[in-house]
């Protein structure tokens, strides 16, 4: 009985992990923070692996100095108590070695935080805005150039439906490219450039949300009445995907984020055809509320 419950009980921290790593384009059996597509992302993680080899290092010394204090001075072996009280000079190596690394720690940290915040020379500004439960994208100037793109981005229809009590769908249904996206596609993915500085303003409408892509080394809240500023500069074309990180409501976890990355010149190409789009779709509305309108005289 006991034996089934461990099983279970390791079973289950394992799926955990696995969806938990699902969040950003896992590796099969990925554990560690992802290395991103990004500078910043790339810079925190080689913190990430410092900092952690400094914790397992202090961690033998540690334990190990420990091990040996449990069998060499055990009360078997009749080992006698000491009687004195304090080594100062002792205190003094075990206080002075943990400040000169937090401070070495602390230095290349700070550094990469403040260039993380510096949203200066950016080349493209899109402002994002977080609502119950979806995205809205507004591509503010591109290279000098005012923008005229903005749409909302929801979860796809496929994840949509088979998220409904009794559709009759498996999650495992939802494929793009034989992989298993259920929950963690939209209908309209934001398209973005390689190679290029790009400022984000993000914001939300109702509630606070998260914007979190995972492999770009950041994530950003979502505050109504607040304008929050990151930047990005995507280093690998492909498909990079995330979800809200701030628990907003009832379908906080239906609302994931897919950013395409592509080169420069096929992103120019988008977007000239979204702004056409919008061009003709704002044609047709005046024509329509033209032919609506009374005639005079």
């Amino acid at each position: 009985m006991k034996q089934s419950f461990g099983i279970k009980a390791v079973l289950a921290l394992g799926l955990l992990l696995m969806s938990a790593a699902s969040f950003g384009n896992p590796e099969p059996w990925q554990l560690n923070m992802t290395e991103g597509v990004t500078q910043s992302a790339t810079e925190v993680h080689n913190l990430h692996m410092i900092i952690l080899w400094i914790c397992i290092v202090i961690g033998v010394i540690v334990f190990g100095a420990m091990a040996v204090a449990i069998v060499r001075f055990r009360k078997s072996k009749g080992a006698v108590p000491a009687t004195w009280s304090h080594n100062t000079t002792a205190e003094i190596i075990w206080t002075v070695i943990p400040v000169l690394i937090l401070l070495a720690v602390a230095w290349p940290a700070t550094s990469t935080i403040f260039r993380m915040a510096d949203t200066t020379e950016s080349e493209m500004t899109v402002k994002i805005t977080g609502y119950q439960w979806m995205w809205r994208y507004e591509i503010v100037n591109y290279k000098g150039q005012d923008g005229q793109v903005n749409f909302v981005s929801r979860l796809d229809r496929d994840s949509d439906q088979t998220r409904q009590l009794g559709s009759g769908r498996q999650p495992t249904d939802v494929q793009v490219d034989g992989q298993n996206v259920y929950l963690l596609n939209v209908d309209k993915p934001l398209v973005l450039p390689t190679d290029t500085k790009i400022r984000f303003v993000i914001t939300a409408d109702d509630v606070i949300h998260s914007w979190w892509v995972p492999v770009l080394g950041w994530k950003q809240d979502a505050i109504p009445g607040v304008i929050n500023e990151a930047w990005t500069l995507i280093q690998k074309p492909g498909v990079y995907r995330g979800q809200c990180a701030e628990l907003c409501g009832k379908d906080h976890g239906f609302m994931p984020i897919v950013v395409e990355a592509v080169p420069p010149a096929e992103f120019e190409q988008w977007l000239a055809a979204e702004q056409l789009k919008l061009d003709e779709a704002a044609r047709t509305a005046q024509t329509n509320a033209n032919g609506a309108s009374p005639s005079k005289g």
